[in-house]
């Protein structure tokens, strides 16, 4: 097997002009560890920010783009029990994906089933694993809850309605008017234009002025005011990323305080391998059956060769995908 693999790389830190197919060294399994031949991998905000210099990866994880991938086992390290060579696999990386070659710990690969295409198989790890967490290991989301899903046609978004849905939740959520079709295909009960102006006065309407039990947001500061004023009595709010940005000028915490609210934030990359296991097999036992089944799917905007990397990023920082951008490894 040759030492060396084609990969996307990025020439320095920049716009997606910078992204480009060259040559990387192969990664070797550790004894615990599985190497698969990639078939495809997915487009997520992180590797946005990487390209631009952001976002450097975990210490230890491959300088490569990318965090999700499926494909075929081609080795595995001299401890594995769980796999063997020929499996299909996929799976969440801390790198690493944008290459035809990766490497993932056997108990962070999740089989796949028999009818799924390499694509669809790809289009799950991120959003699936994230959106899990901040559900029920963050919001501790319960069955008759209100919660809202802000940019519900992300492809966190579209998991997180999918699997609130399947929690017995009901599920309100922003988004651009165009996006409304599709989550309430996915399950919304609620689906409100952030675009029209404030988001606040709907959600208050459509929950008869009680408000949501839990928030998950991607946007931050801009919207940080709202999401308080929108928490009933011992609500959460779980904060996954600051896309709108970090800082927010006023805050009067004797509403914190009166309604007993809880803030989390929370990034899953930088977690460590026995959290991401854990959080796996979590997801596994909740939704595996669930997939197969077609209960939950996962939602693909489009199929790009990786040769349009670039392209892809600009998809998505243009916010014109709803749900997930794959790319497809070509031979």
């Amino acid at each position: 097997m040759p030492t060396f693999m084609r990969a996307v790389l990025v020439r320095e830190p920049g716009g997606p002009e910078q992204l480009l197919l060259g040559e990387a060294e192969r990664p070797e399994p550790a004894s615990d560890e599985l190497l698969v031949k990639v078939a495809a991998t997915a487009v997520n905000r992180a590797d946005t920010l990487q390209r631009q210099g952001k976002y450097p990866p975990p210490k230890g994880a491959s300088p490569l783009l990318g965090l999700e991938m499926a494909g075929e086992v081609v080795a595995v390290g001299a401890a594995v029990t769980r796999h063997q060579v020929g499996d299909r696999v996929f799976g969440l990386l801390p790198g690493g994906g944008y290459a035809e070659y990766a490497v993932i710990h056997e108990q962070m690969a999740l089989p796949m089933p028999d009818e799924w295409s390499y694509a669809e198989a790809a289009a799950v790890p991120e959003v699936f694993l994230t959106a899990f967490q901040a559900l029920m290991w963050l919001g501790e989301l319960q069955a008759g809850e209100q919660v809202l899903i802000h940019a519900g046609a992300s492809g966190v978004g579209t998991a997180a309605i999918q699997l609130a849905k399947a929690m017995e939740a009901t599920v309100l959520v922003t988004a651009s008017a165009g996006k409304h079709a599709l989550c309430r295909e996915l399950g919304a009960d609620h689906t409100i234009d952030y675009q029209q102006g404030p988001f606040a006065p709907e959600v208050q309407q459509r929950t008869g002025g009680r408000g949501v039990d839990l928030i998950v947001d991607f946007i931050a500061a801009p919207y940080f005011s709202q999401n308080i004023s929108l928490l009933k009595t011992d609500g959460r709010l779980v904060l996954l990323a600051t896309l709108g940005g970090g800082k927010v000028d006023e805050l009067d915490l004797r509403t914190v305080l009166s309604r007993r609210l809880s803030i989390k934030g929370s990034t899953l990359r930088a977690r460590s391998r026995a959290y991401q296991i854990r959080l796996t097999e979590a997801f596994q036992e909740f939704a595996f059956n669930r997939l197969r089944e077609g209960q939950l799917r996962p939602v693909i905007d489009r199929v790009l060769p990786w040769s349009q990397a670039a392209e892809a990023h600009r998809l998505m920082e243009a916010n014109e995908n709803a749900g997930k951008i794959i790319l497809s490894i070509e031979e």
